[in-house]
């Protein structure tokens, strides 16, 4: 788990920005129904982003999160993982998420993302003509390997997106760096006892062997899941971050 249950992002609101938002249900070429999230500007955007959240799925926090995009002029989507068991519903806090993470496969999470994606190119999800990925911890990792072979998306962010190979010897984002389609931006923690820092520059530097346009940025003396309002101590760290995500997406956005 990144964060708590009442974890709000660390971004400031734009009190006069008009946003549209609701929730809504898409299904997946294997035919999975699963709950989302969409916030977008009311006037309007061609730019829309992608949020793939954490092992807790779809709540609070990346709703915030997708309203705060959406009052910086980007339309934002947060998909669910969990349709195939639990269903499409809203659920307590208590759910039980690492069960129901236990039971999906990597081509199931990626089905679940095309059908986000492919929402948002619709005329009914704004016609975008620019879509990214943000995603956080495993959803980070997700959102990377997003760009593994398809090149239709414009950028990709991982924010303590874990880069080497799984347990079971299948590739991560760093053994696949060089079938990376889009530009990248990595916000690590410096103190992520899951992601040594050894793992960090060996994917900074397959990034650059590659040629992939990119950046991989490490916060000194943060934590997994610093991107917290309620962690004041790393207030600074997750301001930039904020900055360099909102500079990145209008930076490929445009191209």
């Amino acid at each position: 788990m990144c964060f708590d249950e009442d974890a709000i992002p660390p971004v400031p609101q734009v009190p006069d920005a008009a946003v549209e938002s609701r929730y809504l249900e898409l299904t997946a070429a294997d035919g999975n129904t699963f709950a989302a999230f969409t916030a977008a500007p009311a006037g309007g955007t061609r730019t829309a982003i992608v949020i793939l959240p954490d092992v807790r799925g779809l709540y609070g926090f990346y709703t915030e999160l997708a309203k705060r995009f959406a009052e910086n002029g980007v339309r934002a989507l947060v998909i669910d993982y969990y349709g195939r068991t639990a269903g499409a519903a809203r659920r307590e806090s208590d759910f039980p998420y690492t069960e129901h993470m236990a039971g999906l496969t990597p081509r199931q999470l990626y089905a679940d993302l095309s059908a986000g994606i492919a929402h948002l190119r619709s005329e009914e999800g704004g016609a975008a003509s620019a879509v990214l990925t943000v995603g956080f911890c495993i959803g980070g990792r997700l959102a990377v390997m997003a760009a593994a072979g398809r090149s239709d998306l414009a950028g990709v962010i991982g924010f303590y997106c874990w880069p080497a190979d799984g347990p079971d010897g299948s590739p991560g984002p760093t053994s696949r760096a060089a079938d990376l389609k889009a530009p990248v931006l990595a916000l690590m923690a410096g103190e992520d006892p899951g992601i040594p820092p050894a793992h960090v520059k060996a994917f900074d530097e397959a990034l650059a062997e590659a040629g992939v346009d990119h950046e991989v940025v490490t916060y000194p003396g943060t934590p997994h899941s610093f991107f917290d309002a309620k962690r004041d101590a790393y207030a600074d760290a997750s301001a930039d971050a904020w900055d360099r995500v909102l500079r990145f997406v209008d930076r490929v956005g445009a191209g």
